[in-house]
């Protein structure tokens, strides 16, 4: 059986999301995507994790099953902040578990350490990484931890602004029990291949949504092959890289990501790493140091050139959203509108999901759907034959449509993204 797992959300309940998350509206818009397993997120928070319990009825394997038979599985993130090495650290953590008993007993370690009440996404000071595993892991060893958007400036285990340079000096005696990280939606695997020293680690990729909308949800997601949907099954088959049951990772094109080059939001400044280093890192507009991107920081901790993959990696397929294909082929820079709906649900019915259309539809049967610019540019986002302003400093990246002249490029500015009413979400 096909999987295609995003493990990684947001409850109602963590700052900046959706009031709107709901159980319900995270099965129905998971499975317009494509989807067809969800972490649960926020199950650190009573209040959601009361309506997990509600809502959802464990099957035995790990998998807890919706009142319609959605697939879900158990899932938090965690922020610890502190100091080590005279500087503080801030890492986030995505964190499963495979049944509602571990969860309990997790929340009653977590709670010692911080207000469970106060966000979905717990700040733990003066907790360092290894000290959250090492407990985590006396629970059950069937919690698995995985450092979460790895890149990241701010709050990614390789950040440039509170990271590290390598798994081991962030989780130091602990690190034997991490196996996985999660790329972000400014990093992909290949440029993660280029770091010898993560040759021993899976990479995940997940959409960190904080709305159920399908531009949020499964912007990036996991394919596996499974006898059915197991907590366990799929847990082995991410640890071992098993090509036989961990078929391939979606990704984001990371220069669509919003902190993929370095740049300053407030001055409009976006620069590559080799400008940002003949500027010695500090904005030619407000002379503060800038923001350093994910793609600087790899060419900082590279000791591999580009292309290098890895024997026995996991392979990678890369997009965009759906909704923003259409938004940029047709000019319109409000997601929330009724023709991108007409047309989003007229591909989808057609063709099932927005998966189907994105990876195997074909641009003659979708051209009788929809205008011939979106099929167009379908295919070139599938094979990579677009182009892609790229986001920096809490800016997300946009596609480029046309020519220079449409985009705007001749003036040197970046032309805006197409704009959700609540863009953070």
């Amino acid at each position: 059986m096909r999987v295609i797992a995003d493990l990684h959300i947001h409850s109602p309940y963590s700052r900046a999301t959706s009031r709107s998350i709901t159980i319900q509206n995270l099965e129905k818009y998971a499975r317009i995507k494509g989807l067809n397993l969800l972490g649960s997120g926020d199950f650190t928070h009573p209040m959601w994790l009361h309506e997990l319990r509600e809502n959802l009825t464990p099957d035995g394997s790990g998998i807890l099953k919706s009142k319609n038979g959605f697939n879900f599985i158990l899932s938090t993130e965690v922020s610890n902040v502190y100091e080590q090495e005279k500087k503080t650290r801030k890492i986030h953590n995505v964190i499963l578990a495979p049944d509602f008993a571990t969860v309990s007993q997790i929340n009653e370690f977590l709670s010692k350490h911080s207000d469970l009440n106060s966000d979905g996404r717990p700040v733990f000071y003066g907790m360092p990484c290894p000290d959250l595993v090492e407990n985590l892991i006396s629970i059950s060893r069937d919690i698995v931890i995985i450092p979460a958007h790895a890149w990241t400036p701010w709050y990614g285990i390789f950040g440039s602004k509170s990271g590290f340079d390598s798994v081991e000096e962030c989780f130091k005696d602990q690190t034997r029990h991490i196996f996985a990280l999660e790329t972000g939606l400014s990093s992909d695997p290949a440029m993660n291949w280029r770091l010898s020293g993560l040759d021993n680690y899976s990479l995940v990729s997940n959409s960190d949504a904080h709305s159920f909308w399908p531009w949020r949800i499964g912007r990036e997601a996991n394919v596996f092959e499974l006898e059915k949907p197991s907590y366990y099954d799929m847990v082995k088959a991410i640890k071992e890289r098993d090509a036989r049951k961990f078929k391939y990772t979606i990704e984001v094109n990371p220069a669509y990501g919003k902190y993929h080059i370095d740049g300053h939001r407030d001055c409009d400044v976006h620069l590559e790493p080799t400008e940002s280093i003949k500027m010695n890192n500090i904005c030619p507009v407000c002379s503060r140091p800038l923001t350093i991107g994910v793609m600087h920081r790899v060419e900082e901790l590279a000791d591999r050139p580009e292309g290098y993959k890895p024997k026995g990696a996991v392979p990678f397929k890369t997009l965009i959203p759906l909704t923003e294909i259409i938004a940029t082929a047709t000019g319109t820079r409000q997601l929330y509108s009724k023709k991108i709906w007409e047309d989003y649900n007229g591909l989808i019915k057609v063709f099932g999901s927005e998966f189907d259309v994105l990876l195997h539809a074909e641009q003659e049967e979708m051209k009788k759907v929809v205008h011939p610019k979106i099929a167009e540019l379908v295919l070139g986002v599938r094979h990579g034959n677009v182009r892609i302003n790229p986001g920096f400093d809490g800016v997300y990246g946009s596609l480029i449509f046309g020519n220079s002249k449409e985009s705007g490029e001749e003036k040197g500015k970046k032309p805006k993204s197409p704009q959700t009413m609540l863009d953070q979400f």
